[in-house]
């Protein structure tokens, strides 16, 4: 018997949606809509994967949507992590919502900012304290000697925070993603999908909020 992945070639899953015809919204308001549709059917909707570059090439990874406003989408972590130091070294980044379930994706370019202290701190207030301990803890991305390692330095914290408030460690925060291209794809019969993007009306790579419906063009690609 062969394997699954031996049988590539032959796996696929044929999709059946709706037409989805000309976006009538900006981006903003579509995102939302089909944000809250994905929420009634897939385990984990605000899990994205967020691509980066350094000098080797790009760099993947799946992180959680945390925030979203005209402004752009919000995600938080550390700073001196890999993403963190390649997102300081160049802004540019990519970022896919893998909606299976809805066959649906939606693909997001843009550049990333910093986020206010405020919302990093508003953030942290509301994470589980096991989380924020861990975020005091973790030198995420560096490498480590055992897992019996990191636990003795999580059960160390957890002494020294007891009895008070785990305080936002100035290396952890967000970032936020202002866009300047997003793209809604929608699949469909035959491999003959629909995709329409967003593109910046002036033709430029300048980001713009999310919800100036003046601020974008929206055009259908070829699948």
């Amino acid at each position: 018997m062969t394997e699954p992945v031996d049988r590539l070639p032959q796996t696929r899953k044929s999709y059946d949606s709706a037409v989805f015809e000309h976006p009538d919204a900006a981006p903003l308001a579509l995102f939302r809509q089909w944000y809250d549709e994905a929420a009634d059917h897939v385990r984990e909707p605000n899990a994205m994967t967020v691509s980066t570059l350094d000098e080797w090439g790009p760099s993947s990874r799946i992180v959680l949507l945390k925030g979203l406003d005209e402004r752009g989408f919000l995600f938080f972590t550390d700073y001196d992590s890999a993403k963190g130091q390649q997102l300081n070294d160049d802004p540019r980044i990519a970022v896919n919502f893998p909606w299976h379930d809805m066959e649906r994706q939606v693909r997001i370019r843009g550049l990333a900012e910093v986020a206010d202290p405020a919302d990093s701190d508003a953030y942290f207030a509301v994470r589980p304290r096991g989380s924020q301990i861990g975020a005091n803890v973790s030198k995420q991305s560096q490498p480590v000697t055992d897992r019996e390692q990191m636990q003795a330095e999580y059960d160390a914290a957890v002494t020294e925070f007891d009895g008070r408030e785990v305080p936002r460690p100035d290396h952890w925060g967000g970032f936020r993603v202002r866009v300047f291209e997003i793209e809604f794809w929608q699949g469909q019969q035959n491999r003959f999908h629909d995709r329409w993007v967003f593109r910046r009306a002036d033709g430029s790579h300048e980001a713009a909020d999310l919800d100036d419906a003046s601020a974008w063009e929206v055009v259908r690609l070829y699948p």
